[in-house]
């Protein structure tokens, strides 16, 4: 009993504080309300029920669907054995305070699960689900979500753009694999339950290190991995960030592995940070082409150009190294007939149509196709 409690029962009872029963008063137990965990020795085990015993204030039954529920561990249970229940009515069946062997454990496992945060204790448990925005496991019989973010390096899918068809694609690969993770946040009333897979230390480790640099910094840096979307760079240990194609080169890039290999050492500059990323370039290390175009072609002029890519609209010809343009598809009668007349890699005659190096923008006109 509280001592706010005490002090209402006394002042009801017109009972001094400072007497003797007042001392007494105190000693009295709180009856157990809705909720609340209780300790009592069985009984009586009769066939689907248990009695059990919960003095002063009387006798606990588990009985029905609360019976069912924990039957594989009812059906070992003897009189006098002493077992932990939760309250769930506490007038119920018959008068008996009816109790909760299930819940009362799943309250424990909240509590551990609560323990286990502050211990940072880890735990090896195997990926049953992926879903876009993280993975789905178990520990002791809860569903939790361990979420994209929270993965390690060596399992966090490098998907640039948020393409969660991309992600998701990645994440599917560690089901059935084991993570050793740790429980970052237990909600018991919420029934939510957050893994992660980086130690507490590692994720202030990385805030640290990126609170090192900001946008604007350049360095060197070394290869660690080449995908399709750019190349993954190692800052210092425990630290990379990745350069995305469109910041590889101001030409067109198609294939990050034709220009680099892991364990190449790079010049990088940091253009973003963040949520806890890090975006690197290295064509900004290097001059803009288009800055210098403008001195040395206007519209109006013929100029020779590669055809280096098709697109929907038409075809880009490069007139020097990153510097290239749009042939517009209406200049021709169908896809095929642009594809027929402008091949891959070879040289042509163009026209500047439109030129405006300070937005990069330009397009060009095939000239054979005019004559």
């Amino acid at each position: 009993m509280t001592e706010e409690q005490t002090q209402v029962v006394l002042a009801s009872a017109g009972i001094d504080p400072a007497h003797p029963m007042a001392k007494f008063a105190e000693r009295i137990p709180t009856p157990p309300k809705v909720g609340d965990i209780v300790d009592g020795a069985i009984i009586a085990l009769e066939r689907g029920r248990i009695y059990v015993d919960l003095p002063p204030f009387g006798t606990g039954i588990i009985y029905g669907r609360e019976y069912l529920n924990a039957a594989d561990v009812l059906r070992k249970a003897n009189a006098g054995d002493t077992i932990t229940a939760k309250v769930v009515d506490v007038a119920g069946h018959e008068g008996y305070i009816e109790l909760s062997l299930k819940e009362a454990r799943q309250a424990a496992i909240w509590g551990e699960a609560e323990q286990a945060i502050v211990a940072e204790t880890i735990y090896t448990l195997p990926v049953e689900e992926a879903n876009k925005g993280g993975l789905i496991m178990t520990w002791q019989g809860i569903q939790g979500f361990l979420p994209a973010s929270h993965l390690s390096k060596e399992h966090y899918p490098r998907v640039t753009d948020g393409d969660k068809d991309k992600i998701l694609t990645e994440l599917q690969q560690l089901v059935g694999q084991t993570l050793q993770v740790r429980v970052i946040t237990a909600d018991a009333h919420e029934n939510k339950l957050i893994f992660s897979e980086r130690s507490g230390v590692e994720s202030e480790e990385r805030a640290s290190l990126i609170d090192k640099y900001q946008v604007g910094d350049a360095f060197e840096g070394e290869v660690t991995g080449i995908v399709d979307f750019g190349v993954f760079v190692k800052i210092e240990s425990g630290l990379e960030g990745l350069v995305h194609i469109s910041e590889l080169d101001w030409g067109l890039v198609e294939d990050p592995h034709a220009l680099f290999k892991v364990g190449d050492t790079v010049r990088v500059k940091v253009i973003e940070i963040k949520n806890d990323k890090v975006s690197l370039s290295i064509k900004a290390l290097k001059e803009n082409p288009w800055h210098s175009a403008g001195e040395r072609y206007k519209k109006g002029m013929e100029v020779q150009g590669v055809v280096i890519k098709y697109n929907k609209h038409g075809a880009l010809a490069s007139i020097e190294e990153g510097v290239a343009g749009l042939v517009h598809i209406s200049e021709f009668e169908s896809p095929q007939a642009l594809r027929d007349a402008l091949e891959l890699g070879k040289t042509y005659p163009f026209n500047i149509t439109l030129f405006e190096p300070k937005d990069q923008r330009m397009t060009l006109s095939y000239v054979d196709g005019k004559k």
